[in-house]
């Protein structure tokens, strides 16, 4: 039981670099709005998550199935398929249960799945103390007002906790960046990003074996930040968009998993992303969607 399962997740693993790779390329298009970019990377956290995919004859899998890739059809009408797997390893002759064409085959994927979930246990335990030790070490934090703490215990302004966030602030902070790392802290609530981040971490775990997810983990976290930031210089003039790349300058450069911090990417990008930043008309806003539409199409849809 425990090898067919990941031989299903090993196959998912699969698509999601297929149509992740695309996703991370697309990403260095400097014009595009990484408030419109974040949303790519649904595409191959979907494909991580669910084995199961609408079918379609257009998309890129069915391109794919013409030469490697075939596929397993779990719900059909009227002899058409609606609901497909896809069948990257093409390893067994039958389905439901898996019957391998070598006896070989069962074996190492009996061996494999033995290793994947203990390695995604104790991965999983590892967030799950990491998460609990940052929160004790904010317990203390003091109220300053509304949700916004001072903790003599961090060096940067951050949100933590998911339900009931707050804004912890260092004790020692510059009074002029207040307002602007606010608006920045508050953006990342608005968003959700802790709840987002630490779901992806999640699914990132389950994909462990895969260097690809990690990838998109990363990438993902920094175009997180560059988005916030993107909210934020929605609502500033353009001197208040200096004053916020001068705030974030004075920051630490820091990253943290279980908190969405001021500092948290890459400094130089999202500067250039801010001293760059220009407002989306609608038709561009109309364009870009209409592009995301299309480009989820293509790659989350299955060969039928």
């Amino acid at each position: 039981m425990l090898g067919e399962i990941f031989y299903w997740i090993f196959n998912m693993s699969i698509a999601a670099t297929i149509c992740g790779i695309p996703v991370l390329l697309i990403r260095l298009i400097k014009k595009l709005p990484r408030r419109v970019s974040v949303w790519l990377y649904l595409i191959p956290f979907i494909r991580m998550s669910f084995p199961v995919g609408i079918s379609s004859k257009y998309g890129v899998m069915a391109l794919i199935s013409k030469f490697t890739a075939k596929t397993v059809t779990v719900y059909e009408t009227d002899g058409s398929s609606v609901f497909t797997m896809m069948n990257h390893v093409m390893g067994a002759k039958s389905y439901f249960p898996i019957t391998y064409k070598l006896k070989l085959l069962e074996k190492i994927f009996d061996t494999a799945a033995l290793i994947w979930i203990t390695v995604f246990f104790m991965a999983l335990l590892i967030i799950i103390i990491s998460y609990f030790s940052a929160m004790k070490e904010i317990k203390e934090a003091q109220l300053f007002k509304d949700n916004i703490y001072l903790s003599g215990r961090i060096t940067i302004p951050a949100v933590y906790g998911i339900i009931k966030p707050k804004i912890i602030f260092p004790y020692e902070y510059e009074e002029d960046c207040f307002e602007y790392i606010l608006m920045h802290e508050r953006a990342h609530i608005k968003r959700m990003d802790n709840l987002v981040r630490i779901a992806a971490l999640f699914i990132s775990c389950i994909h462990w074996f895969n260097p690809f997810s990690w990838l998109f983990l990363k990438s993902f976290y920094s175009d997180i930040e560059l988005a916030c930031d993107e909210a934020v210089l929605k609502k500033c003039s353009e001197a208040q968009k200096k004053e916020y790349a001068r705030a974030l300058l004075s920051s630490i450069e820091k990253q943290a998993f279980f908190s969405a911090t001021f500092g948290g990417a890459k400094i130089k990008p999202r500067i250039e992303n801010i001293l760059s930043y220009r407002k989306l008309s609608a038709a561009s806003a109309v364009a870009f969607f209409a592009v995301l539409l299309a480009l989820a199409y293509a790659f989350l849809t299955n060969a039928s």
